[in-house]
């Protein structure tokens, strides 16, 4: 496959240096590579040009100039012409391996191979950084099939498609040829294979005028005088004794002759870097020129060696560059000859071959694609790859993966500060040691009932205003205190555990003292992978089952803390009701809610909103408590948790958003208190419950990220700028999500990620095949 390569220099010039962009990549597809570099200044390399051009034009031959400035002289400064062309060389080849343009130089030798047939494309406006033998780069040395173009920034295609020829048709101007002989040109050309020639002879302006508006040509032939004006800016071509004309002058009729197929412009005379700026901005494909004045004899062998090359099967690039290395043979006589002849090339369309010119290649006969139909293509991509992607996710496909970018987010969360209406006692390890050592009995659980009366007298002492039992004791107690204690504490909630005959599940019986209203069941909901994500707040227990609570542990404390305050639960009048305390309704989640797919919704369950991953809450040791002097603030009004938070004997530790290993785990009672603290501060302190959008509105915001997708990739072609752009994107959509999050919305960020890429991967394919038209 033969390989694109394209050096872009920016604003600069050799007094400040150059940025210069280097893209590699295969022929008719997006560069695969691309890195910028810098050349340092060196205002010095136009002394060394201007004195080997200098001793250049004193050679004095014949060359198709102006013919009034046509010079011969009888002095020979052949071999200081070729002095001063090696140090020009040689120069320019230390500026070239400097070291901020070193990295553009490793790359190229990474990722190209000296057997690869090379297209190497210069893009500058700096018109002396065209005038430099590029040609005699090392680099460019090491690969035979290699040949440089050069190229204007900026450039367009012709979007009208070329009518082929049954020959290659070809106008051959031969100009005012006075002191030069054009036969030879007229020969070489009435030798081609396949190839209609209309030869003009000095003609009239009119008359050549009207053969570029009469025939759909091929190639333009130019042989005669010639000369650059302004700078390199602007050409004349001398059509006979008396006239003259510049490109301008030809204007409509040159476009003309574009729009209908004119593929390649020869100019087979002296200093045309004039006449191939004008062409290029009338946007021809191809031109070959020569920068310099051009002896005769150098000027007709090249034609001669070009069109046997490209005639017989040779692309143009190496046509040229086979051409031009057989002018060494001159060079005796002709110094610098192998330096002359340069390609001119609109980077936007591919050269063709000489059979293609008779039957075009079929991308080239294709019309262009037009913006109206890309950015269809981006629609009806963006919503194809929308409904894909929201089919998976119904089947629960991307289920796992939501989940996962769900806990992510709420690990990312700034942390709150502890609840200050609740106080959570633990009993851990040194706690169960503790009582063990005082001869305790446990009996299968962790509080001794000696402890546990301590307990509830001393926190009873400061009027808490509901104390949370989150300890199982489906056995009756044994002293007759604590048994009346238990009776008769009435804001004192116990717990049990519900029967689930789908999962085998027995149940836990309440403590026998407490009666079913201050009973609530502890049972967790965790997801697939173990981690508690939804709260049940309410359930319709098992007609069998041994806990008979309808409310959570968390609820019922939630209710006795609320209750206090006014605020009493009540239930909406919707078919499926959700619980409502005071303003705030918490809404029960649906089978397909947020990252849900298919879920078993039963019972009142909301998204748990975590608090914090460390301290929910204030917190202190059973040992602590009983031991210890307390404040009365501490606990007064408070709604105190009591639970297991020990790792040894009785553990209970739940997987949450915030870890899965054991050591990130979180206590039962934590988890109840995260429960109690959800509905309180969403009640009193309007935090946010977390919520998800209706279905429709989750594929509406898919469908919204696909198409920016398929924009960037529609935008953005080069692989490394459309990578920047994709993973910017990706970055803009993750805040957006995550700052829904923070206010309480879950939106779908895996489904509209996947849905970003995968349309940007589509609409990326889709312009490769259209990709002729952007180098």
């Amino acid at each position: 496959m033969a390989k694109l390569v394209v050096l872009k220099f920016g604003e600069g010039s050799l007094e400040q240096g150059f940025t210069v962009t280097l893209q590699i990549g295969e022929e008719s597809d997006r560069p695969a590579t691309e890195i910028t570099g810098k050349l340092p200044p060196c205002p010095e390399m136009m002394l060394y040009y201007s004195r080997w051009q200098s001793s250049y034009l004193q050679l004095g031959h014949r060359y198709r100039l102006d013919a009034d400035k046509i010079q011969v002289t009888n002095v020979s400064i052949t071999q200081d012409c070729h002095e001063l062309a090696h140090i020009l060389r040689a120069r320019f080849n230390t500026w070239l391996q400097t070291e901020g343009f070193r990295s553009l130089r490793e790359k190229w030798l990474e990722k190209l191979q000296p057997t690869d047939q090379i297209r190497v494309i210069l893009q500058s406006e700096n018109n002396q950084l065209i005038r430099l033998p590029w040609h005699a780069w090392d680099l460019l040395e090491r690969y035979p099939k290699a040949e440089i173009a050069l190229s204007s920034p900026s450039y367009d295609r012709i979007h009208k498609p070329r009518t082929p020829n049954s020959t290659v048709n070809i106008l051959a101007i031969v100009g005012n040829s006075q002191g030069i002989n054009t036969q030879a040109d007229q020969a070489v050309l009435q030798n081609c294979p396949n190839a209609d020639v209309c030869l003009m002879v000095e003609p009239q302006r009119k008359e050549l005028t009207d053969h570029l508006w009469g025939k759909n040509w091929d190639i333009l032939f130019f042989a005669g005088h010639s000369s650059s004006q302004g700078n390199n800016t602007t050409g004349k071509i001398y059509l006979n004794k008396t006239d003259s004309l510049t490109i301008g002058e030809l204007k409509y009729a040159l476009k003309q002759a574009i729009q209908r197929g004119l593929q390649l412009a020869i100019f087979n005379s002296c200093d045309g870097l004039g006449l191939a700026r004008e062409l290029a901005d009338l946007h021809i494909p191809q031109m070959i020129i020569m920068r310099e004045p051009v002896p005769d004899q150098v000027a007709q062998e090249f034609l001669k060696y070009f069109l046997q090359g490209f005639a017989n099967g040779e692309s143009l690039y190496q046509a040229v560059r086979h051409a031009r290395e057989r002018l060494q043979g001159l060079e005796d006589k002709f110094p610098c000859a192998t330096w002359l002849p340069i390609i001119c090339q609109n980077p936007s369309q591919i050269p063709p071959t000489w059979d293609e010119l008779i039957q075009p290649q079929e991308i080239v006969s294709t019309p262009p694609v037009k913006k109206t139909r890309q950015l269809k293509t981006v629609a009806v991509s963006s919503l194809v790859v929308t409904a894909v992607v929201c089919g998976l996710r119904l089947l629960g496909g991307l289920q796992t993966w939501e989940l996962q970018a769900f806990d992510q987010m709420m690990r990312s969360r700034p942390e709150e500060r502890p609840d200050p209406r609740l106080l959570i006692v633990t009993i851990d390890d040194e706690d169960l040691a503790t009582q063990r050592r005082n001869g305790e009995v446990l009996k299968g659980t962790s509080i001794s009932e000696k402890y546990l009366k301590k307990l509830l007298t001393k926190l009873n002492q400061y009027q808490p205003k509901a104390i949370g039992l989150d300890i199982y004791r489906d056995f009756p107690a044994e002293k007759p205190e604590l048994i009346t204690q238990l009776q008769q504490t009435d804001n004192l909630i116990g717990v049990c555990k519900g029967s689930d005959t789908t999962a085998k599940t027995k149940g836990i019986e309440p403590p026998p003292e407490i009666v079913q209203e201050r009973l609530g069941f502890s049972d967790f909901i965790h997801d697939a992978d173990g981690v508690v994500r939804r709260h049940l707040m309410f359930m319709n227990q098992e007609t069998a089952s041994l806990c008979p609570a309808p409310y959570a542990f968390s609820t019922q404390l939630a209710f006795r803390y609320l209750s206090s305050l006014g605020i009493q639960p009540q239930f909406t009048s919707d078919p499926s009701p959700s619980l409502q305390l005071g303003n705030k309704v918490f809404h029960r989640l649906s089978p397909h809610t947020g990252g849900y797919q298919g879920i078993d919704a039963n019972g009142g369950q909301i998204l748990l909103n975590y608090r914090a991953s460390k301290k929910i809450a204030e917190q202190v040791t059973l040992t602590q408590l009983l031991s210890n002097p307390i404040n009365p603030n501490a606990i007064k009004d408070r709604i105190v948790l009591i639970g297991v938070a020990a790792k040894g004997d009785f553990p209970d530790y739940w997987a949450t958003p915030y870890g899965k290993l054991l050591d990130e785990q979180m206590p039962g009672v934590m988890v109840q208190a995260q429960m109690v603290s959800h509905i309180i501060s969403a009640v009193l302190d309007n935090r946010p419950l977390l919520r998800a959008w209706s279905p429709w509105f989750e594929v509406i915001w898919i469908s919204l990220w696909s198409g920016v997708g398929g924009l960037v990739a529609w935008q953005w072609r080069l692989l490394p700028k459309l990578g920047l752009a994709i993973g910017v994107s990706s970055g803009v959509l993750y805040v957006c999500c995550f700052g829904l999050l923070i206010v309480g919305v879950w939106v779908p960020f895996v489904p509209s990620a996947l849905s970003l890429l995968a349309t940007a991967t589509v609409v990326s394919i889709q312009n490769s095949k259209f990709l002729v038209i952007s180098h």
